[in-house]
């Protein structure tokens, strides 16, 4: 039995976070990194998300390693969801979905592999009260909106598949707006060049 099926049968989990805004939110997604691959970094994100001065991060799922929250923590606060291709210590550890009251709005953060695709899977969580859900899953970088609700994925930064990009994401969110921001690359140390 693959994971991917194995996770669905887990019942859906759920934490939730209160943050004081404005906050600038860094965003990742389907990392995918482990220990014994080579090649494979997020030295270039933390970099740029140490000098956009993140607050908080988001991780969407498929982190591949726990180390890669352990790196991420480094720069801000740092919460995951788990994701279909995660390892079994994360899979038993992380929530499904992460709630967060960010001063006065709502962000939902999820994986996405619960639905027939991520973005079908964002739509349907899409309700009034949420302000903005950050997804991953099917790495395509994307700004989309359901009704009032903005949708949002990061991409991947290691795994662009049949995607043209790289991405990340920095959300700035406020009690006035969300400014939501695509950081697309085609090769991640070109990260180091993006002024902020």
């Amino acid at each position: 039995m693959s994971r991917g099926v194995w996770t669905r049968k887990l019942p859906i989990t759920e934490s939730r976070i209160r943050i004081s805004s404005p906050i600038l939110l860094g965003v990742v997604g389907d990392t995918h990194i482990s220990p014994t691959q080579t090649g494979r970094t997020l030295d270039p994100v933390i970099d740029l998300f140490r000098r956009a001065d993140v607050g908080f991060v988001l991780h969407a799922g498929d982190v591949g390693h726990a180390s890669v929250l352990r790196v991420l923590e480094q720069v801000a606060p740092t919460v995951a969801v788990r994701g279909n291709a995660d390892p079994l210590d994360l899979i038993e550890t992380l929530p499904d979905r992460v709630w967060l009251e960010v001063g006065s709005r709502t962000v939902l953060l999820l994986h996405g592999h619960h639905g027939k695709t991520a973005l079908k899977a964002a739509r349907a969580a899409a309700t009034p009260p949420i302000d903005l859900i950050v997804f991953g899953h099917s790495h395509k970088p994307l700004i989309d909106r359901e009704g009032g609700t903005i949708l949002f994925n990061p991409g991947s930064p290691t795994e662009r598949r049949w995607n043209p990009h790289f991405g990340i994401g920095l959300v700035r969110v406020s009690d006035a707006e969300i400014e939501p921001e695509l950081v697309l690359f085609d090769d991640i140390r070109h990260l180091a060049n993006i002024a902020l």
